[in-house]
Order: structure tokens, then sequence, then C-alpha cells
């Protein structure tokens, strides 16, 4: 029998920390190549979807000098939210997983953000926003991620610049940086495939929050579909877990980015610095410049953009990169 735990970045305020992952009866997800090319990538993206959950395991946190533990719902999946006023110094703090099934005895190691002093927070989408993805065509967009390993797919143009420099926004420290938020409707069967991508640009260290996974062929088909509310639970959840920062939303019109991104900005009118919406097709939306403005009504600068490079121009023009 094969045990394996798949651990995803946490992230901690002055009070609580919460890091979270998931235990298989079988290969965790990861486990399967993203550089194999041709037909063979096409059946370890597959794979990455025929994976077997386990629930009700005892799932164990080692952190500092804590232990602490919990139980797997039934997907698997567990979420540590502990109290936890530890004075560490920023960045990134190294913790372990422990399962103990049997005769198995599983530790991996994960990670736990605590954000560098500053003004700006910064949250993504991913597929479409940075990644070149085909959303909004269901057989293109399964067309790209059966058949492009990690060596054929691309970001957009200049984005690895700008997130590189929104990251710095506000920062005086050479060594200080914002802390970085991917928030998708991609499951978390593919975060370690997204955890690659962004090293391969050099994008920004980000905390990842995905859909829940899906353990079956019939689930991958609609892969990254149906609603997006998670997306909004998410993004409220790092708001409110980090209440002082002002944030920058950067998102597309491929889904329903742009409507997401206005209920937040009624829900949390003081929090929202800037949002960027990428125009995926030739002509930009009506309906998204439509909401884009109400947006704007609430005192949120935006940018409708083709090219990061006119987002690059317009985070100087508003001071959050240096000229």
């Amino acid at each position: 029998m094969k045990i394996d735990i798949s651990i995803y970045r946490g992230y901690m305020n002055d009070k609580e920390l919460t890091i979270s992952g998931h235990v298989f009866k079988s290969w965790a997800p990861s486990q399967y190549s993203i550089e194999k090319r041709a037909i063979k990538h096409g059946l370890s993206i597959l794979k990455m979807f025929t994976i077997k959950p386990m629930p009700n395991e005892t799932v164990i946190l080692h952190f500092q000098d804590q232990t602490v533990s919990t139980k797997t719902l039934d997907d698997g999946y567990f979420n540590f939210k502990i109290p936890f006023n530890k004075n560490l110094e920023s960045g990134w703090h190294a913790c372990t997983i422990q399962c103990d099934i049997g005769k198995f005895n599983i530790i991996s190691n994960g990670e736990i953000l605590k954000p560098h002093t500053g003004r700006y927070g910064i949250i993504s989408d991913i597929d479409d926003t940075f990644l070149v993805s085909h959303s909004a065509n269901f057989f293109k967009k399964l067309y790209v991620l059966l058949t492009q390993n990690i060596d054929n797919r691309k970001v957009f143009d200049d984005v690895p610049k700008h997130y590189q420099a929104l990251s710095k926004a506000g920062q005086t420290n050479e060594d200080s940086y914002n802390s970085f938020f991917y928030v998708s409707s991609s499951e978390w069967n593919l975060y370690s495939f997204i955890v690659a991508i962004a090293n391969k640009y050099h994008l920004p260290k980000a905390v990842l929050k995905l859909k829940k996974i899906k353990a079956g062929l019939g689930d991958f088909l609609f892969t990254g579909s149906g609603s997006h509310d998670h997306k909004f639970e998410k993004i409220k959840e790092i708001i409110s877990f980090y209440p002082e920062l002002d944030y920058v939303l950067l998102g597309d019109d491929s889904q329903r980015d742009p409507f997401l991104y206005e209920r937040i900005c009624k829900v949390f009118p003081k929090n929202i610095k800037t949002i960027y919406i990428r125009q995926t097709r030739k002509k930009p939306k009506e309906k998204v410049r439509e909401v884009l403005q109400n947006i704007g009504s609430m005192g949120v600068d935006y940018l409708y953009f083709e090219d990061s490079s006119k987002a690059i121009a317009h985070s100087k023009e508003i001071g959050l990169m240096d000229v």
C-alpha cells in the first residue's frame, strides 16, 4: 500500500497560524512527472486526478515548540488553524507533518510564511492572468493541459517583471518583500505543477489557495470549472487575516474575476488599492468595463489591459513601482 502526504504552504500573523494538505492512499499528485513529453505528459496529468484521499486519518503538526494533531476530512484534506503568538523573524519557517498509518510512519516537510512588515498584499489569479491557459475555451484548455509539459507552458510577457516589482512595492529593506497569494479555480491536484511554473519563471514565492481536490477521471473533465465562489471566500480569508494591508488584485476577463473583485471591494472598502484585469480576447468586454467603472466609483484604481507592459506603466504612475 502506498501512503503519501501533500503539504501546502502555510502562513501566520501575530496571533494564529494556518497550514493545510492532503493524505493519500496512493502517490500524491506531486509524485507524477511534469517533464515528460507528448502522451506521457498527458498520462501524468491524468494520474494526478486518479488519487485516493484518506478520510479520518490522524496527522500531527510539529512547528517550533508546538505539537498539534487533527484528523483529515472526508476528502483527505487537513487544515491546522491554531493560536500562535511566538515572536518569529519574517520569512519562511520550516515545519513537519507526520501521519502514522499501521506500519507506515510518513513525515513530510512544509513551510509557513511570517510576512515582512509592509503596506501591500498581492493576490493573483493564475490561469490567463499570468499563465497562458485558454480557460474560456473548454477543449483548448484541456488540450494545453494534457499536451504541454512544464517546458512548453508559457506565462505572459513582462509578468515576472511586474510581479517582482509588486513584491518590492513600498519596501525599503533590500531583504524584505510583500506577501503574494495565488488564488485559483484550479484544484489542489495541480499544486505542484503551479509551483513549478512559478519557480521556472521566477515569480514571487506565494501561498496558494486552490479548489477542492478531485479524485477521478470523470471529475478531471471539469477541472477549473463550476462555481468560482470559493475564490471569493479564499480572498476574504486572506484580507481578514491581514486587515492592516492594502491589496493589489490581479485577474482576467475569461471567467468571473472582475465580478468577484467588485464584491471584494464592497466588503472591504478600505483595503483594495488597485485591480488589474487582463483582456484575453481581441476586444474588451463591455460588461467588464462597466463593473470596473463601478469599482472606480468606490475609489479603487483599476486597469483593463492587454499587455503587462501597460500594467507596469500604470503601477509606476500610481507609485507601486519605482520609475
